[in-house]
C-alpha cells in the first residue's frame, strides 16, 4: 500500500481564521488513484515545527504533500526551509520568472514596476523539479529523498488544485505502483448511527480485513461507506457488491439509495426520472431548501422556484394563507404550512411543493411551541401531508436539520404518491 501524509502550513489554520479545506480535497483525490492518506498535520509558520513535521511524516509515509508558506511575504518560509532541508541553493528559474512577469504585466495589469518580493517567487531550490503553476506566481516543487517523494504546493486552493490535477497526480501514478481503492456507499435516513451499528454488527464483524465500513452521519441521514483495497480491481468490485447485497436487507426500512448521493441529489434524480418539478414555500428555513435543490447543475429541469414567506403578511399576500388561520392556529402550525403549500403549488405551477414554518431560536419559543418546533408540509394538488418536529439544536443547525428532513419527507411522498401515475 502506498501511504501519504499531508502537512498544511500557516498560523491562520491553527487560530481558526482559515478552515483547512485543502487536505480534505487532496486526500479524496489521492484516494481515487490508490494512495492511502495515513495522517494529516497542520503546523504554524514556525521553522522548527515545519522541519520536525517533515521528519516525522517521512517516517510513516511514502508521499509527503505540503501546502502553504510559498507566498511573497516574510511569514512565508516554506521555500527556504525546504531548500535547506534537502541541501540545495536557491536559484532563479527563468521559466517561472517569465511567467511571473507575464502575470503582472498582462493578467493582473498592476501599475508600476513589479516588486522585488514578487520577482523572488521565481527563486527555487536547485535540487527540486519545478511544477509550473499556471494559476499563480508560486510554483510547485517536487523533491525526492531516500525513496520518499515530497511535494510542496501553494496554499491557495484553486492554485493547489490546478497543480494536483495537471502535475502531481499523474507523476505519482508513474512513480508508484498503486493498489485499487474502491468505495460503495449506501444512504440511509431515519436511524442513528449507533442503532444502525447495533442492527448490522453481525454483518460488520464478518467483513474481510481488506474491506472496512465507515459510518458518516449528517443531519438525520447516515451514509454507510464500504472501502476496499486490493491489487485485483475486478475481484474487489465483486466483493463489494456481494457485501452490499448482504447489507441491504438489514437496513431495508431506512435505505434511501445505494449510491453516494446527498438527499437533495436523490430528490432531483427522482423528479428528473418522472419529468416532474417542485417548488418551496419557506418561512423558518429562509430559502435554504431552495439553496440545497439548486446546488447541483441541472436544477432548472425540476425546480420551479421558492417563496420565502418569513413575514406573516407575505404568507397572506403571496401564498394566500388566511389571516384567520394564522391568528387562530399560529404561523407555526399544521394549518398554516398546508395553506402555504397550496399557495406555492398555485403560484409556482409545480407538481410538488414543500412548506416550512418553525421557531429556529434562540428566542421566540413558548411552552406549547418551544424553540426548535417545526411544521413541514409536502404534497401535490391531490394530497398534502404535514408533520411536526422538535429539533433542540442551535439556530443554524435547526435550519439545516429542517431542510434535510423536509427533503426526505418529499422523497418519501413522491415515491408513495406518484402524481404521474
Amino acid at each position: 500500500m502506498v501511504l501519504a501524509s499531508i502537512i498544511t502550513i500557516g498560523d491562520e489554520l491553527l487560530t481558526g481564521q482559515t478552515i483547512d479545506t485543502n487536505s480534505a480535497w487532496m486526500a479524496e483525490e489521492l484516494n481515487k488513484i490508490g494512495v492511502w492518506v495515513k495522517r494529516r498535520v497542520a503546523v504554524g509558520d514556525v521553522w522548527d515545527d515545519i522541519w520536525n513535521a517533515l521528519d516525522e511524516e517521512s517516517k510513516i509515509a511514502d508521499i509527503i504533500l505540503i501546502t502553504g508558506g510559498l507566498g511573497p511575504t516574510a511569514d512565508d518560509i516554506t521555500k527556504p526551509l525546504l531548500c535547506k532541508y534537502f541541501g540545495g541553493n536557491l536559484i532563479v528559474n527563468e521559466q517561472v520568472l517569465r511567467h511571473v512577469k507575464y502575470l503582472f504585466e498582462k493578467v493582473f495589469r498592476r501599475p508600476g514596476p513589479i516588486l522585488e518580493r514578487n520577482l523572488k517567487q521565481a527563486e527555487v531550490p536547485d535540487v527540486c523539479t519545478v511544477l509550473m503553476n499556471e494559476r499563480g506566481t508560486a510554483p510547485g516543487m517536487w523533491f525526492e529523498k531516500e525513496k520518499k517523494v515530497f511535494v510542496s504546493l501553494p496554499g491557495v486552493p484553486h492554485e493547489m488544485k490546478g497543480l494536483m490535477k495537471k502535475e502531481v497526480l499523474t507523476r505519482l501514478q508513474r512513480r508508484f505502483k498503486m493498489p485499487f481503492i474502491l468505495h460503495q456507499t449506501l444512504l440511509t435516513y431515519g436511524m442513528g448511527e449507533s442503532f444502525l451499528a447495533e442492527k448490522i454488527k453481525d454483518w460488520e464483524e464478518q467483513l474481510p480485513g481488506h474491506i472496512k465500513l465507515a459510518y458518516l452521519p449528517h443531519y438525520g441521514n447516515v451514509r454507510l461507506r464500504l472501502t476496499g483495497i486490493s491489487d485485483d480491481k475486478n475481484k474487489l468490485e465483486k466483493e463489494l457488491e456481494e457485501q452490499s447485497k448482504k447489507l441491504k436487507p438489514l437496513i431495508r426500512d431506512w435505505l434511501v439509495i445505494d449510491d453516494d448521493m446527498t438527499i437533495q441529489q436523490v430528490v432531483a434524480k427522482i423528479l428528473k426520472e418522472r419529468k416532474q418539478s417542485v417548488g418551496t414555500a419557506e418561512s423558518c428555513t429562509g430559502g435554504y431548501i431552495a439553496h440545497l435543490l439548486t446546488i447541483d447543475p441541472g436544477a432548472s429541469s425540476n425546480f420551479k422556484g421558492t417563496v420565502v414567506a418569513y413575514d406573516n403578511k407575505v404568507k397572506e399576500d403571496i401564498l394566500n394563507v388566511s389571516a384567520q388561520t394564522i391568528n387562530s392556529a399560529g404561523a407555526v402550525s399544521e394549518e398554516t404550512v398546508k395553506e402555504m403549500l397550496k399557495g406555492a403549488l398555485e403560484k409556482l405551477k409545480s407538481d410538488y411543493a414543500v412548506a416550512t414554518s418553525g421557531i429556529m431560536g434562540p428566542d421566540g419559543g413558548t411552552e406549547d411551541k418551544p424553540v426548535g418546533t417545526v411544521w413541514i408540509a409536502v404534497g401535490n394538488n391531490r394530497k398534502i401531508e404535514a408533520q411536526r418536529f422538535n429539533f433542540r439544536f442551535d439556530r443554524v443547525r435547526n435550519i439545516e436539520q429542517t431542510a434535510h428532513t423536509a427533503l426526505n419527507m418529499l422523497r418519501k411522498f413522491i415515491e408513495n404518491h406518484d402524481s404521474s401515475a
